[in-house]
Parts: structure tokens; C-alpha cells; sequence
């Protein structure tokens, strides 16, 4: 099977793409675009797990600036109130990984300002002072906390363990019109989640064929593998399962935000399919 790559900014972008068959497969992160996509009664299924939020495998902490605690304006997440944190765009998965930490230290989302800012620009904001936090991704984390303008303020797992942050889509027309290629690409995937979940088992880029796996994250990403191996791994399920209470719960802080602006309340046991993952977790051996 040969496979086209295109880039998309999120995964919203993907829909339209996805609706008209024009894209059969998808991988991005759900958030109150997705959502009000889906609203839209668009044949899309969320079909596979692409990235969680896991013990040992926080690549997306809280980071706040280093001056801040120095001075001991800030000791922890609670003392952010009326400060301002950065996040890549509003209505993500991660602005829901904020909600949740805030929460933990008696905070609303609402209690602390909101700019928006990709994540590679979080480190330059941290140097000149344009954000008082972030909540940053890999590898941009281990980017602030080496230039030392930054310090990890909370780990996400720790308020928010599991969560659902990336998933894989598939178009309504592929899983009809192409079923036994749509079997044979979540067999590949599968697979490649083992070794990637092998390679980075426990938080560090030490595992089995571990060497291979930096090299090819390398060639996608254009990053050094002398930085990727500084930076903590995400997490892919090894059997690609995603996790559907963390999709409703994102979902459900979209709404309480007034994000989601669907007529109807998202099917979840439509939107999910796991038949593929659940096949493919049968039929691909362990190991490989």
C-alpha cells in the first residue's frame, strides 16, 4: 500500500477533506472545531488512539517562567490566577488539559488570561516575558527548560492521566467503499504503535530499536536526534485503543465554554469505531 502524506494545521482543517472523500485517513487532535465538524452529521470516525497524556510520558507539562518562581510570585498552579498562559489556539485538547490543572488548585479556566500561540513560539515568549505560562508540547518543553527561562510547574498526568490528545480518523468513504485497505492500514499501524511503545517504554528513548524509531521521527520532523532524545516521548497505545471517557470529557469542557455549537449533543457510540483496532489487535503479533 503506498500512502500520501498532506499537512493540515488541526484537525478541523481535515473535515471538509475528509467529508468529500478527498482524504481517507486522518490524524490530528479533537477540539471544538472537530467537534462542530462533526455537528455537521459528517461521515468521520475517530477509529484509532494517536498520542495520550500518561504517567511517564508528560511531553506536555505546565511550564511557568523562571523569574516567577525566583521571586516567589508563583509556587504553584494556583498562584497563576490573573496571569497570563499561552496555549496553541483556543478550544484544543489542551486548553481541557488547563481546565483540569487549574481545577486541581481551585482555579476556573477563566481565572487566568489566554493568548495563543504556537507551540515552537512558547519558547521565545518565555525569553522576553510575553507569557507568564504555557502549557508546551514536545520538543518545544525541553526547549524553554534547557534555555533556563522556564521551569516545570505541574505534570498533566498527575490531575489528568490518560488523556485522549490525538487521534486517527477515517473517512465514511473509505471504511465503505475500500474496508479491506482501511483493515490493512490500522494492521500497519498497529504494529508500529508496538514499536514505537516498546521503544519508548517508561518515558525514555532507550528501549528496543529505539535508534530507528528517533531516526525516523528525525526525518519527519527535520528535528536533530541528539534533541529528540532530550525530549519526553509521547505515548501511543500499543494496541491503538482510544480512550472514549477522555474524548467526552474534553468535549463536555468545550461545551461548558460555549465552544461547541451544535444543535445536538455528539454521538459518541457512533463516532467511535473500534472495529479496526480490535481486529487488528487480534490479528498482528505481539512483538513484531
Amino acid at each position: 500500500m503506498e500512502v500520501n502524506l498532506r499537512s493540515f494545521k488541526s484537525a478541523g482543517e481535515m473535515i471538509p477533506y475528509l467529508a468529500a472523500g478527498h482524504l481517507d485517513v486522518g490524524a490530528g487532535a479533537p477540539s471544538a472545531g472537530f467537534y462542530n465538524g462533526i455537528a455537521r452529521d459528517i461521515d468521520i470516525k475517530i477509529v484509532a488512539d494517536k498520542g495520550k497524556l500518561v504517567t511517564d510520558h508528560n511531553y506536555m507539562p505546565l511550564l511557568v517562567r523562571k523569574d516567577l518562581v525566583e521571586s516567589g510570585r508563583v509556587k504553584t498552579p494556583a498562584d497563576l490566577a490573573g496571569l497570563t498562559v499561552a496555549e496553541p489556539a483556543p478550544g484544543t485538547a489542551t486548553s481541557s488539559t488547563l481546565g483540569s490543572v487549574l481545577a486541581a488548585h481551585g482555579l476556573g479556566y477563566n481565572d487566568v488570561g489566554h493568548t495563543f500561540l504556537g507551540f515552537a513560539d512558547h519558547v521565545a515568549a518565555f525569553q522576553n516575558g510575553s507569557i507568564d505560562a504555557a502549557m508546551t508540547t514536545e520538543p518545544a518543553a525541553t526547549s524553554a527548560l534547557r534555555a533556563g527561562s522556564a521551569v516545570k510547574l505541574a505534570d498533566s498526568t498527575e490531575v489528568y492521566n490518560d488523556q485522549q490528545l490525538a487521534v486517527l480518523l477515517y473517512s465514511g468513504d473509505f471504511i465503505g467503499e475500500q474496508g479491506a485497505s482501511a483493515q490493512c492500514f490500522m494492521n500497519a499501524y498497529v504494529r508500529a504503535a508496538r514499536d514505537y511503545s516498546a521503544a519508548v517504554a517508561g518515558g525514555s528513548w532507550d528501549g528496543p530499536g529505539a535508534g530507528e524509531i528517533v531516526d525516523i521521527v528525525s526525518a519527519g520532523t527535520g528535528l536533530d536526534p541528539a534533541i529528540i532524545v532530550k525530549t519526553v516521548p509521547g505515548y501511543v497505545d500499543p494496541d491503538a485503543i482510544p480512550n472514549k471517557k477522555s474524548l467526552q470529557r474534553d468535549y463536555q469542557f468545550f461545551t461548558d465554554q460555549g465552544l461547541y455549537r451544535g444543535d445536538t449533543a455528539v454521538d459518541f457510540g457512533s463516532l467511535v469505531d473500534t472495529s479496526f483496532v480490535d481486529k487488528a489487535a487480534r490479528t498482528v503479533p505481539k512483538g513484531q
